[in-house]
This record gives structure tokens, C-alpha cells and sequence, in this order.
């Protein structure tokens, strides 16, 4: 695993009990960019070294960036498809 300040930690959870998160690499302590890193939380604003585990990966700010436009323009246009095709429910005849 390898980062340099800016880039973003995600930690992806296997249970339905937590959520993945996010930090923002602030620092990168290890040798050639490997752990640990100093990561600044985006749910908590905390920022804490983090030693990283099996289940988290390193993304870069523009890939980040990208995934989340990319999520953003999903979302919109389920919304649409929603809104043009409203339920019709008995009750309402």
C-alpha cells in the first residue's frame, strides 16, 4: 500500500453494522509512501496514524473525485426515472 498526502484512506467494512469511511492522508510516515499514514477522519474530523489493514485501500483525490461524480450522476437519474413515472396507487382513483 502506498499514498502521498491528499490522497484518501477507505476503509471498507464486511459487516452491515459499520459503514466504510474516509480519511484524508495528511502525513505519510513509512518509507516510499507505505504506512503508517496520519489521517484525518472525514466523519469525525479526527485526526489519528493509522496503521492500515486488509480492509482498507489508498485512492487517489481525482479517482475519488471521479467515483463520487460518477455515483452523483447515478443517483440523479434514478431520481428522474422516479419522478417520471409515478406510482399509481388505488386509494388515489
Amino acid at each position: 500500500m502506498h499514498a502521498e498526502p491528499g490522497d484518501w484512506l477507505v476503509i471498507e467494512r464486511s459487516d452491515i453494522e459499520h459503514h466504510a469511511r474516509r480519511g484524508r492522508i495528511e502525513q505519510v510516515r513509512g518509507a516510499g509512501g507505505t504506512p503508517p499514514f496520519v489521517v484525518r477522519w472525514l466523519d469525525t474530523d479526527r485526526v489519528v496514524l493509522v496503521f492500515p489493514g486488509p480492509d482498507g485501500h489508498v485512492v487517489s483525490a481525482a479517482d475519488l473525485a471521479a467515483a463520487d461524480a460518477a455515483a452523483n450522476a447515478r443517483f440523479t437519474r434514478v431520481q428522474r426515472e422516479i419522478s417520471a413515472h409515478p406510482v399509481h396507487r388505488p386509494e388515489e382513483s
